[in-house]
Parts: C-alpha cells; structure tokens; sequence
C-alpha cells in the first residue's frame, strides 16, 4: 500500500526535528536545514532512487522543494546528499529511529528476533579488493508486537549468537519494557538472568520435550509468546515494500541505512495512505 508522499515529506519533517533537537535548522555555513537532509534520504529509499534522481525528482516536485527550502531552479549538487548520510552520525539515525517509534502507542510488550540483509550487490567489487566474503548484515531488532513499530536495532557483519546481540537491545529499552518474546535461539541461563535483573518478563521456548519444559512452554504461550511473529510481519513489510538489499558501500554506512529502513517503516504508517 503506498503512501501520500507530500504528507510522508511533511510527517519526517516533524519527526526529525524532534531527533536533532538544538541541531536543528540551517548549519551556519548555510545551506539546506538538517533536517531536510535526513527527509531527502527518506525520498531516496522510498522511491528506490540513486542521488542524481533523487536531485532530478525532487526539483519537479514543487510542493516537497518548498518543505524542504530546496530551490527548483537550483537544487543541491548529489553529492551534497551522498557526503551528508556520512556527516550524520549513527546517533542521529538511531534518535530518528527512536522519536518515531515513539509516535506510536507503546505496548511494553515486543518481540525479540533477527533478520539480514543482503550487501552482495552493493558491495562485491569491494569486497573482492579486500580479500573479503561477508555476504549480509544481520540485524537484530525489537518489535512492538501492538502498533508494529521497530524500537531498536542492532547491526552486525561478524556472526554474533542471538544470546549476545539480544541483552543489547534490551538493556538500552529496558526501561520502557514489560516483556520480550523471543524464539530459543535467544534462550541460555545468561540471558534469562540479565533480562530479569531490568524487571522485564522474558517470554523464551524452552528445549526439549520434558515435562518441565512442555509445562514452562504452555505457560510462556498463555503470556502472550505467539506474538513473537510481528518481528517477522515488519522485516516482510520493510523488505517488499523498500529492499531487502543494501546499496551502500561500506560497511558503516550499511548500519546507517538499516536503521534509516526501519525509521523510514514507522514513518510510513504515520503518513496518509493512498
């Protein structure tokens, strides 16, 4: 289902202003608002365009030129947008990620998983320079199993077990969680205990078939665990409806554009639907 573009540029906006917070607003070298920056990126992933489209598409579009101070008849050299998505910090992407997770109604309860992305596409001459053969990035994620807004995301090439990349996400929301379901590939003794300590109920499929663990098993069901399967309804909406392959070339900027993916999801279910 698509979205009204002028009223997804306009839903951004609001959205990352509240993330830049004081760094909001033209830098004092001039130039375009920071904010219209983080909005452009938005466009470009949404519409699936290169930086030179992206500046061609946009300088037809008078209505998104005015939100965003962009003048048509001279907008902003591509490159501007390209050296920008470096200048912007991942703080910045994970403030965005947050500010519109939080324009959402929040449950406390989310699920806990993981999915990857491929960055062979976007990457193979390089890697093949580097003596390189990492195909995907994988990212762990928490999902709010109500409104389906991603809250958090962890990104990484090396293969680290869900039991590592799991309590870090969770302790960086632990204050704003009352639960977290999860599939066992995330369960050891390790986990439970630190995931208990922040007072969050941590809802995990217990292996084998004992009689303990069958009984453990129903019980964590009757609390809510069959939810776990909204993280996967937003990796599949985020993937058919944007890309399930990374563009960028190096390795921090993919980060970046995962997290920009997910923010961008959010975003979309804030703006008008057509």
């Amino acid at each position: 289902m698509g979205v009204a573009l002028l009223d997804l540029v306009e839903t951004a906006l609001r959205v990352a202003k509240q993330a830049l917070g004081k760094r909001a607003g033209k830098p004092d070298s001039g130039g375009l608002a920071r904010e219209a920056h983080i909005v452009a990126h938005c466009i470009r992933k949404e519409e699936g365009h290169s930086y030179a489209e992206l500046v061609d598409r946009v300088s037809l579009m008078p209505a998104v030129c005015d939100r965003l101070g962009v003048h048509p008849d001279a907008p902003p050299d591509p490159t501007t947008f390209y050296h920008s998505f470096d200048r912007y910090a991942m703080y910045v992407w994970r403030a965005l990620l947050r500010i519109s997770a939080q324009q959402h109604p929040q449950s406390g309860h989310v699920a806990l998983d993981s999915t990857f992305f491929e960055r062979n596409q976007a990457s193979q001459y390089y890697r093949q320079r580097r003596g390189q053969n990492v195909k995907t990035v994988k990212a762990t994620t928490l999902t709010d199993t109500e409104s389906l807004a991603v809250l958090d995301v962890h990104c990484c090439i090396e293969r680290e077990h869900d039991t590592k990349a799991g309590p870090r996400v969770v302790r960086r929301n632990a204050d704003d969680l009352r639960a977290v379901a999860a599939d066992n590939g995330f369960q050891d003794w390790h986990t439970e205990y630190e995931i208990a300590a922040h007072d969050v109920e941590y809802l995990v499929h217990y292996r084998g078939s004992t009689a303990k663990a069958t009984a453990n098993n129903a019980l964590i069901r009757a609390k809510g665990y069959t939810q776990r399967w909204m993280s996967e309804t937003s990796y599949s909406t985020v993937k058919r409806t944007q890309d399930s392959a990374l563009r960028s070339r190096f390795w921090y900027r993919q980060f970046r554009e995962i997290v920009l993916l997910f923010a961008l999801n959010n975003l979309k279910k804030l703006a008008k639907t057509l």
